[in-house]
């Protein structure tokens, strides 16, 4: 196949994959397609499946590039299919989008909370309507509501938040400035794997805070 063949095949389930993305992640070692004597890239179905598993993983479980590259390196020397992480192959993900009355019920959580948390802006509706995040967010609270801490304890949490993606939206602008080709996906990328570090360096830092708090 070719590429744009390859694109009309992927943009159904995936709607912003372009052109550009798929050569990105060729430049980037994911994906190695055939060369035709002209120089054309060739696809054939097993890279089509890699594609998808790759698209799969950076939206349903937002993974940075470096550990799908990993995960795919592990499988190419077991020589396994890459496997989907849904249940049913060939499935696209449902997208997230409750209304009011969907989001309490799958939240569990009353109606008194929920208008708590849009006050704090800790979460909020677009378009009447609730996000995974959101959903997220509200299970989250939720769940801490079991050890007396609400939405209001939680605005140090969310102040943070906006602290850390304020460093991720910093190290990524110099790279959305650019007008290369692959500019954006290079900075969605980044932008990807520096949360995830920071994510990592928060959980740890908040477990050495609790040590300490516990004399431990």
């Amino acid at each position: 196949m070719s590429i744009g063949e390859v694109l009309a095949l992927l943009q159904g389930e995936f709607p912003d994959v372009s052109i550009s993305k798929i050569r990105f992640l060729e430049g980037e070692g994911l994906i190695e397609p055939e060369r035709s004597p002209s120089g054309y890239r060739k696809f054939t179905y097993a890279d089509v499946e890699r594609l998808r598993y790759i698209l799969s993983e950076q939206r349903d479980r937002y993974l940075p590039l470096r550990v799908i590259k990993d995960r795919l390196e592990a499988a190419d020397r077991e020589e396994r299919p890459v496997a989907r992480p849904r249940a049913l192959p060939g499935e696209p993900a449902p997208e997230v989008r409750l209304s009011r009355e969907e989001l309490l019920a799958a939240a569990e959580l009353d109606e008194e909370t929920l208008a708590e948390l849009e006050d704090y802006g800790l979460l909020s509706a677009v378009a009447r309507h609730y996000d995974a995040e959101a959903l997220a967010v509200a299970r989250s609270v939720g769940a801490l509501a079991a050890f007396g801490l609400h939405a209001r304890h939680l605005r140090a949490v969310r102040a943070a938040a906006e602290r850390e993606a304020g460093l991720v939206e910093q190290a990524v602008a110099p790279l959305l400035r650019r007008r290369a080709p692959g500019a954006i996906d290079r900075a969605d990328e980044t932008a990807r794997e520096i949360s995830g570090l920071l994510l990592d360096l928060h959980a740890s830092l908040l477990r050495s805070g609790v040590r300490d708090a516990l004399g431990r």
